[in-house]
């Protein structure tokens, strides 16, 4: 019976044994994984993975999940995408891909959070990369963002900017508005629909994603498009630390600290940066610094964590706009009464969100985020002292799907900010020259809670193997409460409430591959713009209640397509938008307006992207790239204070603008850039009797890249911008107004020509 006993023991033992090594042998053999697009964090599908005798493996499913037989360095190839290769051996592993941008279109974006190739996109989507940031000197937002067809963006000066996108925005004053911009998944835009984007530094961006018109229905349907910034991420499995320090004319002084961390399932990124510029004109001094975090945490198989912050601290001086006479004679000049009163702005902005990823299984997740912001400024001008703070939060999520051949997007934002806004007196007047602005008695005093939510849904069915159509819906609730908190028998009580009613904007869309280097899309949306709270304002105070939003109805058409193994790369894209209810600032005072609807207006345009790989060896590569922008803009009907402008060119925008350029890359590590802007006249009046020149600028950058040894890495630069020494306008106030007799203020002089030079290391440890 003992011996029964000891033999059953035995027995289990073994099993147990052979079990625990079966079952060791099958963990250690078996590898699993998932792999996504380093910057946007989209899983992406079809990759192909090679082991070392270059057979495939294996290839990704639609969720971007691999399994492999046994660990081991593998090969992942996909097209649009950098090849890497990676030693496996844990039993989870994130893999992470550079695109390549030379071959955009098969790249995946996730502009409408449902991810797809460029090619086969219903909308017209421009990416600007990593290359395209580093083209220029990366101080200037603008010369990034004017190389995309129909996008504009005047700058008067580092801190005094206006983007419009086909048009739309053009008419705003100051400032960007009708325009929609996320950081990430953090939207940029106030309750009040104005976008700052300008302050946020270059170095920390590493992909603009830019859809065009309202064809964007999970981002609010605005009119002008959606401006979409994608931080650098923190990469995985690599240390790394990058110092960048430039000079250049008229005192500029930048440097950037750029560090990174990462294990197998977490990583951190921070970016210091500081810029300072004694500016081109008098009064124009501009000091930033900025810090930005970004990490990424994958807690399992199915869950993913990120957390973004930023802060910025900026200190500028404002040249303003000066008069045609002062333009031509003496362009370095600020605008007199803002010399006098140094005028400036003085501003903290911070932002920080976290976004949580669930994969419910291989065809359902959810991607949820909330985010809260802040800005505080103090800006001192000649006609008053202006004091701001802000505060806002709120949260974005949306669950994304597959069922067979339908992909789709079901989701909500809720965005809540207050503002807070003080003006007193400015007595600069009353002190000797050179004193600058002084703070006087407070004469307004102003509280606004600014509400809105969208409730979106977006899908794709892939009717064939070729054909994708595409329906999405809108819609929008928005609300302003304005509390007068300065009320005296002089100012009568301004609060008041206004709800617009619910804005529903549906799109429907459509993409058909021809052939494997061959697409075309058509898509037709609508979109609105509410007035900001300002606009809602009558002269004495009240709300105005029959003001509407801007709502307009886009039709495009496109093609996107490659010709001689993807060297020729070529987009060409057709649209018309037609917008009602018009919304016009109607100037009443020195820093006074009121919005009315005036009309309507017609906006017929012609985009083109070139891109063309001249040669390609180890040796060299020479690169060719060449937009160009048709604008057609009118005024369908315009009826502003009795004054008929209908037929008239909108106000604002140029008529065409075309950049060419060539890059230069060689083994030795000289490189090279050139680029050519060409923009058209601008009207600067309603009445088109005042049109800005034309101009062209040129400019150059050189550059030398070494691998000091196996972790360090050098690169040094040299540019010139504007190096004819053009004489333009690089911004423009519409339908300037002089008072007291003074000649109206239109023009902010651009820079002539100008260098920066710098030396970037990097360090791999």
């Amino acid at each position: 019976m003992k011996k029964h006993k000891q033999l059953i023991l035995k027995t289990i033992s073994f099993l147990v044994v052979l079990l625990f090594a079966t079952f060791h042998s099958y963990s250690q053999q078996f590898i699993k994984g998932r792999i996504i697009d380093i910057e946007n964090g989209t899983p992406i599908e079809n990759v192909v993975i090679k082991d070392l005798e270059n057979r495939i493996v294996t290839i990704s499913n639609v969720s971007g999940q691999f399994e492999l037989p046994k660990k081991g360095i593998y090969q992942f190839v996909k097209t649009g995408y950098q090849q890497k290769s990676y030693y496996l051996k844990s039993n989870f592993t994130i893999v992470q891909l550079d695109l390549n941008p030379s071959y955009l279109n098969e790249v995946i974006v996730s502009a409408h959070h449902l991810p797809q190739k460029l090619k086969t996109a219903h909308t017209t989507i421009d990416l600007i990369t990593l290359k395209d940031i580093n083209r220029g000197n990366t101080t200037n937002l603008n010369d990034v963002l004017n190389r995309i067809p129909s996008v504009f963006m005047q700058s008067g000066a580092l801190n005094t900017n206006k983007i419009s996108i086909r048009g739309i925005g053009s008419r705003n004053l100051y400032g960007t508005s009708k325009i929609r911009a996320y950081f990430q998944d953090i939207p940029l835009t106030s309750g009040n629909g104005s976008t700052t984007i300008e302050d946020f530094e270059l170095g920390s961006i590493s992909r603009l994603e830019i859809i065009k018109g309202a064809g964007s229905s999970i981002y609010g349907a605005g009119l002008g498009g959606t401006i979409h910034l994608i931080p650098q991420s923190a990469y995985l499995n690599e240390t790394s630390i990058n110092s960048n320090i430039s000079l250049g004319s008229f005192g500029l002084l930048k440097s950037i600290l750029n560090v990174n961390h990462g294990s197998t399932k977490h990583s951190f990124r921070a970016v210091y940066s500081s810029t300072h510029s004694d500016g081109y004109r008098d009064n124009n001094e501009y000091n930033r610094k900025t810090f930005t975090v970004n990490s990424n945490h994958f807690l399992s198989k199915k869950d993913d964590i990120a957390i973004l912050a930023s802060y910025v601290n900026l200190n500028a001086f404002i040249p303003s706009s000066i008069n045609e006479n002062t333009y031509i004679n003496n362009p370095k000049s600020a605008a007199f009464t803002w010399a006098q009163s140094k005028g400036y702005e003085d501003s903290q902005r911070a932002i920080i969100g976290a976004s949580w990823k669930h994969q419910f299984n291989n065809n359902t997740k959810q991607v949820t985020s909330v985010f809260t912001s802040f800005k505080e400024a103090y800006e001192p001008r000649p006609f008053n002292i202006l004091t701001e703070n802000t505060a806002a939060y709120g949260i974005r999520s949306r669950v994304i799907g597959r069922f067979k051949k339908i992909n789709w997007t079901l989701g909500g934002e809720i965005f809540k900010d207050t503002y807070k806004s003080r003006n007193f007196e400015n007595l600069y007047k009353e002190y000797p020259a050179g004193t600058g602005s002084v703070e006087g008695a407070k004469f307004s005093d102003f509280k606004e809670h600014r509400t809105y939510y969208n409730l979106f849904f977006e899908t794709n069915y892939n009717m064939s193997l070729k054909t994708t159509l595409s329906i999405g819906l809108n819609l929008n609730q928005t609300s302003y409460k304005i509390i007068d908190r300065f009320i005296t028998d002089e100012n009568p009580d301004q609060s008041g409430n206004y709800k617009f009613k619910g804005m529903l904007s549906p799109k429907f869309g459509i993409s058909h591959v021809f052939t494997e280097n061959v697409s075309i899309y058509s898509n037709l949306s609508h979109g609105f713009s509410p007035p900001s709270t300002e606009e809602t304002l009558l002269p004495d105070g009240l709300i105005n209640t029959n003001i509407k939003p801007e709502t307009g109805w886009n039709f495009e058409i496109g093609s996107r397509s490659t010709f001689f193994d993807n060297r020729l790369q070529l987009n060409i894209a057709l649209y018309r938008l037609d917008v009602r209810n018009l919304l016009v600032a109607r100037r009443t005072g020195d820093d006074q307006f009121i919005g009315v609807n005036a009309g309507k207006t017609r906006h017929d345009g012609l985009e083109v992207v070139l891109k063309y790989d001249w040669l390609q060896s180890e040796k060299i590569s020479i690169n060719h790239y060449t937009s160009y922008t048709l604008n057609n803009f009118k005024f369908k009907e315009f009826i502003d204070d009795d004054t008929n402008f209908s037929g008239n060119i909108l106000t604002g925008v140029p008529s065409n603008v075309f950049n060419s350029g060539i890059d230069l890359d060689t083994k030795l590590g000289l490189y090279s850039s050139i680029n050519y802007q060409y923009v058209g006249r601008i009207p600067m009046t309603d009445s088109n009797i005042l049109f800005s020149d034309r101009y062209n600028l040129t400019n150059i950058k050189l550059g030398y890249r070494q691998n000091i040894n196996q972790n360090l890495k050098l690169n040094v630069y040299f540019g010139l911008d504007n190096v004819f020494n053009k004489h333009y306008a690089s911004q423009i106030l519409i339908n300037a107004t002089g008072f007291g007799g003074a000649a109206p203020r239109y023009y902010y002089p651009g820079n002539p020509i100008n260098y920066y030079t710098g030396i970037n290391l990097s360090y791999m440890f």
